[in-house]
């Protein structure tokens, strides 16, 4: 009885998959008929694809749809995206798992189309080929993993406080609020891409109640706010496994004109597990790309024991007119907080200086690596709270500016500098940093006059906002291996010299650094027996008091 019930159902089905749809090639219709499975595109670009009842029988009882049984062939030349796409439709349609066929090898086109992923998946040893040569639209993701739950405009709430502890509202469930006040501008960047900043934006959980999770706090005083949402948490865990993915890289010019093909994380509660991305193809010139996995408009993601590529940099022109290195990510987390990366490592070196800093992260909060191998930890434009530990960072070693508690531990960093915060968002971090049971390689062992903090700021720049070194830096059983240095070394300094011309009394900051009140230092030891110095430039740090007791 329950299958004549359920023949019924999907008979007169017609549905619209849409989840977060943000561009035609997402859309999907699905139709049950009594005729074959097959698929059709119209001319609007919408996927339709129709389902015998037969068929839908088997995938309900089942549990589970195969991308072969929505067409795809699976042997490395005929573009399959389209069933793919198809199959995760009716998958997302009906709470069914979604798994790739054994042994196939799947090759995606420059076809401008997104499977929209709503359910577990199991992309198990199948190989997927991502030909990114001749791309229609080079902003759609190949897969984009998005909740069901649909975004909503909070009404009445017209300011917000930093550190407020909770919204005046009733929601179903535990929410994801992004605010915006789109009349002050932060993070106005300085140096060769120098710009006119972003928005003030942050995003923070709130409970149904509206109480707001003290591990996501509101970092901004919001005077007046001309956007804000709601994104319910999904309850449940949605998990993607497997994969052996290849992306032929793009030969388009050298240009800030960034690549999308990609995994798009947009939905909480998220676990990748055990995924692998290679890059092939790339030659003298290309675009840069977004990262292949990009994590955003999220909380609660995890991505575990996952291997990943570092790209080629490439140069181009920036917005000041000089020549620069072009940032190409393999992760980017973006407007997401609680963000793990755990057991992930990359296939080429982490210490080879042809490929650029493999994640970088933009208005994040809670972010950690355990027990990786990568060659960066970057945050762009602010991260709250940051946690390095069991790790081992390559030549770019951790970039970083923001707020909260930035910890380093049982960690091996490779980078110039033990911990770099970016000059060009006036090296700010407001909270503390605790590096521990670590080891610092300078400049991966290059002859170098090493410091552990490093950065810049003259003063004279407009962030938009106060630019702060970390209040209070603690430093336990840390060794540097300075065994290669220039010959006129002076010992390893805890700050770099993050402005030369301050060097007395007469030099006036138009916008003030807040410097460090207090660095403690317990069991730190260098392998050139040289002592730990203050800087370079004492007068700057004159009044930081040094604790070794």
């Amino acid at each position: 009885m329950k299958y004549v019930l359920l023949f019924v159902h999907l008979l007169f089905g017609v549905t619209v998959v849409h989840g977060q749809v943000k561009n035609p090639s997402e859309k999907v219709v699905i139709t049950v008929e009594r005729t074959r499975t097959e698929m059709r595109t119209d001319d609007n670009g919408v996927l339709h694809v129709n389902v015998s009842p037969d068929d839908a029988l088997k995938f309900k009882a089942r549990g589970s749809v195969r991308y072969s049984e929505f067409g795809a062939r699976g042997n490395g030349t005929t573009d399959d995206i389209d069933a793919i796409a198809a199959a995760h439709a009716f998958a997302n349609q009906h709470d069914l798992s979604v798994k790739a066929d054994d042994g196939a090898k799947y090759y995606i086109g420059g076809k401008e189309r997104t499977a929209v992923i709503q359910t577990d998946t199991d992309f198990a040893t199948a190989a997927f080929i991502i030909d990114d040569r001749n791309v229609q639209n080079r902003n759609a993701s190949v897969f984009r993993v998005t909740s069901s739950l649909q975004p909503l405009k909070l009404k009445g709430i017209s300011s917000l406080k930093k550190n407020q502890k909770k919204l005046d509202v009733a929601l179903p469930g535990p929410s994801l609020i992004t605010a915006t006040n789109s009349h002050v501008r932060r993070y106005i960047r300085f140096g060769a891409n120098q710009n006119n900043g972003s928005p003030q934006t942050d995003i923070f959980l709130v409970d149904k109640d509206g109480n707001v999770d003290k591990d996501t706090p509101i970092i901004w005083d919001f005077d007046q706010i001309t956007d804000i949402t709601t994104l319910p948490i999904d309850k449940t865990t949605l998990r993607i496994t497997g994969g052996r993915f290849t992306t032929t890289a793009n030969q388009a010019e050298s240009r800030y004109t960034y690549y999308n093909r990609n995994i798009a994380i947009r939905r909480s509660n998220v676990v990748v597990d055990g995924l692998e991305h290679r890059v092939i193809g790339e030659g003298d010139h290309g675009a840069p790309y977004s990262g292949f996995i990009h994590i955003g408009d999220c909380a609660n993601v995890t991505v575990r024991n996952t291997v990943l590529t570092g790209r080629k940099t490439y140069s181009t022109i920036g917005s000041a007119g000089q020549p620069v290195s072009m940032g190409s990510y393999d992760i980017l987390v973006n407007r997401a907080l609680n963000v793990s990366l755990v057991g992930c490592s990359q296939t080429n070196d982490i210490n080879d200086r042809r490929y650029w800093g493999i994640m970088a992260s933009n208005y994040s909060k809670n972010l950690l690596y355990d027990n990786c191998k990568l060659s960066r930890f970057d945050a762009h434009m602010g991260v709250a709270n940051a946690t390095i530990r069991n790790s081992t960072l390559g030549y770019m070693g951790i970039n970083a500016i923001g707020t909260g508690v930035l910890t380093v531990e049982k960690s091996k960093i490779y980078g110039t500098n033990l911990i770099n915060l970016r000059s060009d968002y006036g090296s700010t971090w407001q909270g503390e940093v605790v590096i521990r049971n670590s080891v610092f390689v300078p400049a991966g062992g290059r002859p170098v006059s090493a410091s552990l903090i490093g950065g810049r700021n003259s003063g004279n720049h407009d962030f938009g906002y106060t630019a702060y070194l970390p209040e209070r830096i603690t430093i336990e059983s840390l060794r540097i291996d300075d065994s290669n240095h220039p010959g006129d070394y002076q010992g390893p300094a805890i700050f770099a010299d993050f402005n030369p011309e301050m060097t007395d009394e007469s030099y006036r900051e138009k916008f003030p650094y807040v410097r460090t009140s207090k660095v403690i230092l317990r069991n730190v030891t260098t392998a050139s027996g040289k002592p730990l110095r203050v800087s370079d430039n004492p007068f700057m740090f004159r009044d930081v008091q040094i604790d070794t007791k």
